[in-house]
């Protein structure tokens, strides 16, 4: 994929699609933003038809290696909840869309950075088969997963790709988490939710509630076709079972702030935590992984 220099400019009417004061100060609080229609129908329509030939096959090019890591579903996999990591990079229609400057622009109010990078974007496809294990997304928080990365202010917009309610198992907030201070004598949480067990995820959550002294206050995100949500990185947040008549078909595009970089991070037993950037993205002077790499992590907003 080749990189060009470009400019990071809004329209009048895109400078009106960005949050209000009042709005980041509620992001500053709660720990998630639902945004105005930042995408046009044929923006999101041009989404859903590319999705369709990338799950037929299409690839506009192919990722040099293959992370132990990495969500990558194939047909063979059958009729479970569908996770394609990096399609930002493999399809140039759907990555275009994605890389949309006001897109950046409103992350870059949120996270108060002058810089935002895609850090990584995930296709997903949810059937609406409400007795699918896998259409079940427990309580996490990005940052748990992210130990290699030394910001604090990373976020991710959720982007689905037709009016998303909490029937067709919409992405859910639980309201002010990002602010709590966690029991932190766990360092398994950066185990993906996938290898960990449902209850487990669930007992966490209610556990660092209690250590916070708080309740947890759950807000599914009823997301109108065009909007996105946008949640911290320490925000937990899940979503349950598709009970409509149709696929949940959206994007979790995962940002980084300018300042992002690599640190090298251990758990306890002195065992190398690592992300899926690691072994794909060129090598910084010192010989680190490069998270400003722009051939996988190109800049959305500059400012």
């Amino acid at each position: 994929m080749t990189t060009q220099l470009r400019t990071f400019d809004l329209t009048d009417e895109e400078r009106a699609l960005l949050p209000t004061d009042e709005e980041v100060q509620f992001y500053a609080e709660h720990g998630w933003y639902l945004s105005k229609k930042l995408f046009t129908d044929e923006e999101i329509d041009t989404l859903v038809a590319a999705s369709e030939a990338y799950y037929a096959g299409h690839r506009d090019r192919t990722l040099p290696a293959h992370p132990p890591r990495l969500a990558y579903w194939t047909p063979e996999k059958g009729a479970v909840q569908r996770h394609n990591d990096y399609v930002h990079y493999e399809d140039d229609a759907i990555g275009a869309i994605l890389r949309k400057p006001l897109v950046g622009a409103v992350a870059a109010r949120l996270a108060e950075a002058e810089e935002i990078r895609v850090f990584q974007s995930t296709l997903i496809y949810k059937q609406p088969r409400p007795d699918d294990v896998t259409n079940i997304v427990p309580w996490h928080f990005d940052k748990h997963y992210w130990s290699t990365s030394t910001s604090e202010r990373m976020l991710t917009a959720f982007i689905p790709f037709h009016d998303c309610t909490e029937e067709m198992g919409t992405i859910t907030m639980v309201d002010g988490s990002h602010l709590w201070k966690e029991i932190g004598d766990n360092d398994t949480t950066n185990r993906h939710f996938a290898d960990r067990d449902r209850s487990e995820l669930d007992q966490m959550l209610e556990d660092n509630a209690a250590f916070n002294n708080v309740e947890v206050k759950k807000v599914p995100m009823e997301i109108p076709k065009g909007h996105m949500s946008f949640h911290h990185c320490k925000t937990y947040h899940g979503s349950g079972a598709n009970v409509s008549d149709r696929p949940r078909r959206a994007i979790s595009l995962h940002l980084q702030d300018g300042a992002n970089a690599y640190r090298d991070f251990h758990t306890s037993d002195g065992g190398q935590v690592n992300y899926n950037h690691d072994f794909i993205v060129r090598k910084t002077a010192a010989g680190t992984p490069d998270y400003a790499d722009p051939e996988f992590c190109p800049v959305l907003w500059k400012s």
